[in-house]
């Protein structure tokens, strides 16, 4: 059955919630019952059409108690990251939508606040959440209002720099903020560091726990005293719930601590909440969830299940796409791990780390095969860019494993700490280009803008497997500065890879195809299309060369020399902004010569593209096959 065939339908509770105002007239004891719904629902949408999954399992009962005990969109529920918002969305308006979640011209997988008055934040990267949060609290002081704001973010995404200093920040200013710390263990993978830790020895300790009640229950005694020892008790009980009660570091930050409590105890989180509306100041309420509550499979495969893209059975889990479909090529990011591994049996001073992306990234190879030269170091992308800057001032070959879109955060990093100091770190940027339904937000469309103004730095981008298997060894035998590797995401192009590696030539690019008026300078995988598009303009007698330029820094200039000298026209094309771009590259070394070819520049437009398939977006800005075919008759036309 085709997904546009069929949409569920909500159980009869949930059928009759559109906005918050409908949750609110039920009954507390009804809750747990709409909590049920809400969740068949979402598994009933997702094994459908796809999209995050675990996450927004694990949050169902915290989604229903938030919006039936605070008064959104007055009140401010700011979800961190937005994998956890479905159950949200649904509550607010946008059930009846919720099967056109992350596909082209539908409703967008993260929440955003173009699209509803009750998404208080735009959201997509981790750990904003409180910052936000507290951002709107004290605009509320200013504007003299009492609205509420919440921050809910989970324990992965509280590992991350920002979360530390916003935290820090609202406890000094003591603002009218809560921050509901949504403990499952997990991000995408497992989370790592001390704070996973820390929270566990929190949430697990039944002795820990016992005698923490055994101390309020003795100050309590001591509190009827007189009024010299219930300064004592008072005293005592500061630095007993310090040293002996979960929260202390929360407590340090200027927090009032509450919990753990369970997270899917629907009446439980009402009751707490409620209390807690009346308590002013800094607070944070710890709960402790499953991700993937509810959906058996997802409970025992949380990494495997954070998220779906084909239709799966509902009950067990299994996919449903057809077995005769023919096996996929490997994805971009699975023949860099596999490459990794094979550099580093041959050369002991390679080093990887990933912030917390090891399955994304395909670090996992590395990580099993070499435990201690392979490091997931969390959700702190700033950190994962000079750690492996540390690295490489002691010799080691530091390849970085990071999304594009999230290599932005490590922006003054990869300036101050590696660029200036001339480090040879690698870094492997996944997801370059427009990534499909996940959308604006993870979007690798700046990248080579970027990083082109850095000096110290070699910007390059593969054609296919070959050519990025190629690219690392190559990299990791040169020692004299940093280097950028850009890939998309999604399947390589399937051709059969040589044994082995070969050294490729420094700022070289290769020519693909002669032809006669205009030439196509690609950038990077995109490149299909112009093969496909050649192979059409032939077919109607116009011969287009083709130029694999495979490096935006530094730029062949020398075989810039020999394109202008034979050609009329130029188009350059790339999964990546214009502006400041690769095409910008070629733009600004003709614009030193005083005869020159035409130029069009084609890539990502101006402004912010939304989510849908790889494919439909470059279809929209026209940089497919057919955007290629057109640009290429209006330069001839227009000669």
């Amino acid at each position: 059955m085709l997904n546009n065939e069929y949409i569920p339908k909500p159980g009869q509770l949930l059928a009759k919630i559109d906005s918050p105002d409908d949750l609110k007239k039920l009954a507390p004891e009804q809750l747990q019952d709409v909590c049920d719904e809400l969740r068949d629902y979402i598994i009933d949408i997702v094994s459908v059409y796809g999209g995050h999954f675990g996450a927004s399992l694990g949050v169902v009962e915290l989604t229903t108690a938030l919006h039936y005990v605070y008064n959104a969109p007055e009140d401010k529920i700011v979800w961190d990251v937005g994998h956890q918002a479905y159950g949200h969305k649904i509550l607010t308006g946008r059930r009846d939508d919720f099967h056109t979640n992350r596909t082209y011209g539908g409703i967008s997988g993260f929440p955003k606040r173009s699209e509803s008055e009750y998404d208080a934040f735009g959201v997509g990267h981790s750990s904003t959440s409180i910052s936000a949060a507290l951002g709107m609290a004290v605009a509320h002081d200013l504007n003299g209002k009492n609205n509420k704001a919440i921050a809910i973010i989970g324990d992965g995404a509280m590992t991350g720099g920002q979360a530390f200093e916003a935290l820090n920040n609202a406890g000094g200013m003591k603002s009218d903020i809560l921050v509901i710390l949504n403990d499952n263990r997990m991000s995408i993978d497992p989370n790592v560091g001390a704070l996973k830790e820390y929270l566990a020895d929190v949430t697990s300790s039944r002795t820990f726990n016992k005698f923490r009640d055994e101390v309020y229950d003795l100050l309590g005694h001591f509190k009827s005293a007189g009024e010299k020892m219930r300064k004592v008790a008072s005293r005592l009980e500061s630095a007993m719930l310090a040293a002996l009660t979960p929260g202390s570091l929360f407590r340090s930050l200027g927090f009032k601590y509450y919990g753990p409590m369970d997270g899917h105890d629907v009446n439980g989180l009402r009751k707490t909440l409620e209390d807690l509306k009346e308590v002013k100041g800094p607070k944070l309420l710890h709960i402790v969830t499953v991700k993937g509550k509810g959906f058996a499979p997802a409970e025992r495969e949380q990494t495997k299940w954070h998220a779906q893209s084909s239709p799966f059975d509902k009950i067990t889990g299994d996919s449903l796409k057809p077995n005769s479909i023919k096996k996929s090529a490997p994805k971009y990011q699975d023949v860099f791990g596999e490459a990794l591994v094979e550099l580093a049996e041959k050369d002991e001073r390679i080093v990887s780390m990933t912030p917390a992306m090891p399955s994304g990234s395909s670090l996992w190879p590395m990580m099993n095969r070499f435990p201690e030269r392979a490091f997931d170091v969390g959700i702190a992308e700033q950190h994962a860019v000079t750690f492996a800057a540390g690295l490489a001032t002691e010799g080691k070959k530091a390849f970085c494993a990071i999304y594009s879109t999230f290599l932005q955060r490590g922006f003054d990093q990869l300036v101050h700490d590696v660029a200036i100091q001339k480090l040879p770190v690698v870094f492997c940027i996944d997801r370059a280009g427009v990534v499909g339904a996940d959308g604006p937000t993870h979007h690798g469309a700046y990248d080579t803008s970027y990083m082109r103004s850095i000096p110290n730095l070699i910007i390059s981008s593969p054609l296919n497997e070959q050519d990025l298997r190629d690219m690392m060894f190559t990299a990791s035998e040169y020692d004299e500065q940093a280097w950028a590797i850009r890939y998309p995401r999604g399947a390589s192009t399937g051709m059969e890879v040589r044994k082995g590696f070969q050294s490729m030539e420094i700022g070289k690019g290769i020519c693909l195809r002669e032809g006669e008026s205009v030439a196509i300078l690609s950038f990077g995988p995109i490149g299909k299309y112009v093969t496909e598009a050649a192979d059409q303009l032939s077919e109607e007698g116009i011969e287009i060369g083709h130029y694999d330029m495979r490096f935006a820094k530094p730029i062949d200039e020398e075989l810039l020399d020999e394109i202008c000298r034979k050609y009329d026209h130029i188009i350059t094309l790339e999964d990546g902004a214009r502006l400041g771009g690769f095409g910008s590259a070629v733009a600004e070394y003709l614009a030193e010569k005083e005869s020159k070819p035409t130029l069009k520049i084609m890539g990502l437009p101006d402004r912010i593209i939304e989510h849908g398939t790889q494919e439909e977006l470059h279809a929209e800005v026209g940089i497919d096959v057919e955007g290629i075919i057109k640009n290429v008759r209006k330069v001839l036309i227009k000669a």
